[in-house]
């Protein structure tokens, strides 16, 4: 773990492109040579450059699971000893391989309603523990870790699930404290502040609650670092979580797939360009979705992994120095795109989740929970209730109404309903698109 996190941290810094892109035509060609040809379904490929290699994506990964992967396991034996350890709870269990040893299985939380598989080597494991300990920890905390006589390196992590793959992290010198979101959050309140954290890891709506804990005076601990995973950090969220504990959160864009972006010192999120290799499947002049190989990974292979996330571009770069592209926002998933006919052709326009986040914004800015669902032309908005229930809904109304009007696009049919909070370790989705309008881009 040392030899990567060194490596990660000041080794692999570039602070130019054509360096950067140097060093990855240099990773896929040994990819390409060494790793792939070792899993059944890219044996017989031709192979040279990633655009020779024919798309994939989570349904078709798990279709071919035991053809994809280096050590022919098949979907059913790792879903087997996923399962079992989702149910109780015991997240140690390894399976054997002859050659490659031990192997880490894991399950995705399934945002689509779709449940990936991830299967990681030891050696995986701790290169991953390196790249992220060297691309989160601020310098601060580097020394907790450091220097022996000062205590050791506290993290606070919440998820739904544990893993060996995050276990990896735990050390002499890093105290990791695993916390299980099946059992919620305010039990947590006293052994959290027995821990003291230096360090806390959660997906932004157990942080949204932890921050609540926090200026009710339940919760007494003050984190030098804050790190968002696992879903969209919105804006109001980001404030709350920022005005409770003085700390920016930063996020870590984390999925089955791979650590794929960090937050650098200036704030800003980098893609992960030293270990992954992106293609831009671009929707619009600064929004994509990314199509990864990850040619660090040698067990489960990452090859033209087509994710259903929407990025958004940053044009100017970084006052860090780093090539690795900028990324502005991570806007959500693809069925979080909202479609509308257009009053001129027709033709579907797209209303990205950012615009509909800003719109509901100018509602109020109090506005911090609500849910909207479109299936074809009907959308339904659920809204907490209020004490001015109708009043609120009149005003959405009325700003999805500008919003129409600015794409120039038909105003759907609009109904309310009352928001219901999802349970803590299910994914939010405050956007969704359950059926998309019956016309043609």
């Amino acid at each position: 773990m040392l030899r990567h996190f060194v490596q990660a941290r000041w080794c692999l810094r570039f602070t130019r492109r054509d360096q950067l892109e140097a060093w990855q035509k240099k990773n896929l060609a040994d990819y390409f040579k060494r790793i792939l040809p070792r899993a059944s379904y890219y044996a017989n490929l031709k192979l040279g450059h990633p655009e020779q290699i024919p798309f994939m994506d989570k349904a078709k990964m798990m279709a071919e699971f035991a053809a994809r992967n280096t050590a022919n396991i098949t979907k059913e034996e790792a879903q087997t000893l996923a399962l079992q350890a989702e149910q109780s709870r015991d997240f140690s269990p390894i399976l054997l391989h002859p050659t490659l040893g031990e192997l880490t299985v894991g399950l995705s939380s399934g945002t689509s309603g779709h449940r990936g598989l991830f299967l990681v080597s030891r050696e995986e494991r701790l290169r991953w523990a390196g790249i992220l300990l060297a691309k989160t920890l601020p310098t601060a905390l580097l020394k907790q870790i450091i220097f022996f006589w000062r205590r050791p390196l506290s993290i606070a992590f919440f998820l739904r699930a544990n893993s060996n793959l995050y276990n990896t992290l735990s050390s002499r010198r890093i105290d990791f404290g695993f916390y299980d979101l099946v059992q919620g959050v305010d039990a947590y309140t006293e052994k959290l502040n027995q821990q003291q954290p230096h360090a806390l890891v959660a997906p932004p709506t157990v942080l949204k609650r932890l921050a609540e804990l926090r200026m009710k005076g339940v919760l007494n601990i003050q984190p030098q670092h804050i790190l968002s995973v696992a879903e969209v950090l919105e804006p109001d969220d980001k404030q709350l979580i920022e005005a409770a504990f003085a700390r920016t959160p930063h996020q870590i864009y984390q999925a089955t797939e791979g650590f794929l972006a960090y937050t650098c010192e200036r704030g800003n999120l980098h893609l992960n360009e030293a270990q992954i290799y992106f293609e831009k499947d671009w929707l619009d002049e600064t929004r994509f979705q990314p199509v990864i190989t990850d040619f660090s990974r040698t067990t489960q292979i990452i090859a033209r992994y087509k994710l259903n996330d929407i990025l958004q571009i940053k044009k100017t770069p970084c006052a860090c120095g780093r090539a690795e592209t900028t990324i502005a926002a991570i806007e959500g998933r693809a069925d979080q795109i909202l479609q509308l006919p257009s009053l001129e052709t027709g033709n579907a326009i797209p209303i990205f989740p950012d615009i509909l986040r800003r719109a509901m914004m100018m509602v109020n800015p109090a506005l911090d929970e609500y849910r909207i669902e479109q299936k074809n032309m009907q959308w339904t908005i659920d809204l907490p209730n209020h004490e001015n229930q109708s009043e609120q809904q009149q005003s959405v109304r009325e700003a999805l109404t500008r919003l129409c009007t600015q794409f120039q696009v038909q105003l759907p049919q609009l109904s309310f309903g009352n928001w219901q909070p999802v349970p803590l370790g299910t994914k939010r989705r405050r956007i969704i698109c359950e059926e998309s309008i019956q016309c043609m881009p």
